[in-house]
């Protein structure tokens, strides 16, 4: 059978990937920053739709006071985030970025991060200070998408980078630590809280994993613990851009905007077990082969 002729852009970026292939093996360094670059873009590819949503974030922002300086904008800022979330949703499904299993499993991000939402907003927590129709309640209906960002990025990066796993834990015990998790999240206001005691069963169940997966040509690994840690320094920092466009604001910073106190990360920690047990209803933790 005569294979197929490539498309002119798919040849030119293999003979482009061929050159930089011949170039990073000239040297240990080299080899090193070429596959860097790699594991960024990668990242950046699996971050598609958390991107997308921080650029609406902060997009929005910066566009609304010069379009609007007085106020009066035809279309409220928040329900315009909602459709553009939507819009983002449906695009990557046409183009098959994520699957349609992948996006049942993130309406459920949608859905859980909504109710922590109303929770929290609830008792203070943090607060939506512009106004929207696109709402329930004090929750503008945008704020889901923003846990559901979360889930498309465990989802894909599996895909992307070919992960596979040593060590897992039993499912079930992720199962029972990941809803001991979502309790404590609204528990903690009227009961003590436990989150050390979270800590400690999540290094006690994931300490001894590890993850392997593919940035280049070459396998790697790392501590399950250690990549769960830096994903949440990454949504921290995303949350950072996220409060100083006024998505939503912290106590303190109302007046003003403020880094969010390093205190969150724990709280992010701990959203990634949750994430990462949701996803696994889809995509089970593969074993990395001896």
């Amino acid at each position: 059978m005569t294979p197929s002729p490539r498309l002119p852009l798919e040849a030119w970026g293999r003979r482009l990937m061929v050159h930089a292939e011949a170039w990073a093996d000239q040297s240990r360094w080299r080899g090193y920053a070429y596959e860097f670059l790699w594991f960024g873009l990668k990242q950046g590819w699996a971050c598609l739709f958390g991107g997308a949503m921080l650029v609406l974030l902060v997009g929005t922002h910066l566009l609304w006071p010069v379009f609007w300086p007085e106020g009066g904008a035809p279309v409220a800022r928040y329900d315009v985030l909602v459709i553009g979330a939507l819009i983002i949703q449906g695009l990557m499904l046409a183009f098959r970025l994520e699957s349609w299993e992948e996006a049942r499993v993130i309406f459920l991000f949608h859905v859980a991060g909504t109710i922590m939402e109303l929770f929290k907003t609830y008792h203070g927590s943090w607060l939506y200070p512009e106004d929207s129709l696109l709402r329930i309640g004090a929750v503008p209906l945008f704020s889901g998408f923003m846990y559901a960002a979360v889930g498309s990025y465990i989802a894909r990066v599996q895909r992307i980078f070919h992960i596979r796993v040593r060590g897992y834990p039993p499912l079930w015990t992720t199962w029972v630590l990941a809803a001991a998790i979502y309790v404590n999240f609204f528990a903690h206001h009227w009961l003590s809280d436990v989150r050390i005691a979270l800590f400690a069963a999540t290094v006690l169940l994931f300490g001894r994993g590890w993850f392997y997966f593919t940035a280049d040509r070459r396998r790697r690994s790392m501590p399950l613990l250690l990549g769960y840690g830096l994903v949440a320094l990454f949504i921290w920092f995303a949350e950072n851009l996220g409060t100083f466009a006024r998505a939503w604001v912290y106590p303190g910073q109302e007046s003003g905007w403020e880094m969010v106190s390093l205190n969150k990360l724990g709280a992010w920690f701990l959203l990634m077990i949750i994430s990462v047990v949701l996803v696994s209803l889809v995509h089970r933790p593969e074993e990395e082969g001896r």
